[in-house]
């Protein structure tokens, strides 16, 4: 059974809390939140657990298995290299925020290991310039039992630490071939997206527009909401690169689609402030025969379709 948060966006959360607040204080013995088992959810996840005077449980770990130079300067974890997650009692279940530091090769699993736990990826960027090797940081977010929740951020920090414990300095590029140019079978690749595209120089892009609305003006394709795929190389070794634009209910149904296939996710953030629906952008990268890279693109887009409110 999968459980998941509200909302994609933090300010899900927050609703939900003031809900939660307003009614144990208006109706006595209703929404009170049950006290979470620190000690348990500690042991369950393999780290030391604390708990706060308001009931929040916390765990963490310091990524001090690979050093990381920032601007030349040896960080240290303390500085912003720390791994963690803090539950929070929501009702008779719990909810989950936390933050999880990842070298370039353990983005992935760790999405993977994440979206089949049942927990929601809400945040993946970078907070660094010229770090060495490159850090990310996934934010993430669920609602639930404890301890499933305890349980899903274990898996995600063992996805996480099982590519170290493969190999222990981080990759420097994905695995597989560069593409060399050649011809591609255009009309093959719109006819599996299902949308129309633009050549340039052997190279095709497949763009789709949506609309948002911004201080009650409409915002379309033009503005750059846009669902977009580009392709090079050739038909048996390509490249694609590109970006979904989605609301909240359609993140994780993109990114397992997206995953399914192998296609890398390499970020997913917000392009703007103050839209309506919230708009929320994953870029992707992915490598393979064309025709699979765009079997892919039309997978995603069909379940974001499935899970358009």
């Amino acid at each position: 059974m999968q459980w998941s948060g509200c909302g994609t966006a933090a300010m899900g959360f927050r609703i939900m809390i003031a809900v939660l607040s307003l009614c144990s204080t208006c109706l006595p013995g209703v929404g009170r939140a049950a006290q979470l088992d620190a000690q348990r959810i500690g042991q369950i996840v393999g780290v030391k657990a604390t708990a706060t005077a308001h009931g929040v449980v916390r765990v963490g770990w310091a990524r001090d298995d690979v050093s990381v130079k920032v601007d030349g300067f040896a960080m240290h974890p303390f500085m912003g290299l720390g791994t963690w997650a803090a539950f929070q009692p929501a009702g008779d279940v719990a909810m989950v925020m936390g933050d999880t530091v990842l070298f370039e090769d353990e983005v992935n699993p760790a999405i993977d290991a994440a979206l089949a736990a049942g927990i929601e990826i809400t945040a993946l960027h970078n907070h660094f310039f010229f770090d060495e090797p490159r850090v990310y940081f996934m934010h993430i977010g669920g609602h639930g039992p404890p301890e499933v929740l305890a349980l899903a951020v274990r898996k995600v920090w063992d996805a996480a630490k099982e590519v170290r414990r493969r190999q222990h300095v981080p990759a420097k590029a994905f695995s597989g071939g560069i593409p060399r140019p050649g011809k591609l079978n255009t009309q093959a690749l719109v006819k599996i997206v299902g949308a129309k595209g633009v050549a340039d120089g052997g190279l095709f892009k497949i763009t789709i527009g949506r609309t948002t609305e911004m201080h009650m003006m409409p915002l379309g394709g033009s503005m750059g909401i846009t669902t977009w795929a580009a392709f090079a190389g050739s038909d048996e070794m390509a490249i694609v690169d590109g970006d979904f634009a989605m609301t909240a209910p359609e993140v994780s149904a993109v990114l397992k689609a997206l995953r399914k296939t192998r296609i890398n996710v390499v970020a997913l953030h917000n392009h703007m402030m103050n839209e309506q629906p919230p708009i929320y952008f994953t870029h992707f990268w992915g490598k393979g025969k064309a025709a699979d890279l765009a079997q892919g693109i039309r997978g995603a887009l069909d379940a974001q379709k499935r899970a358009t409110p």
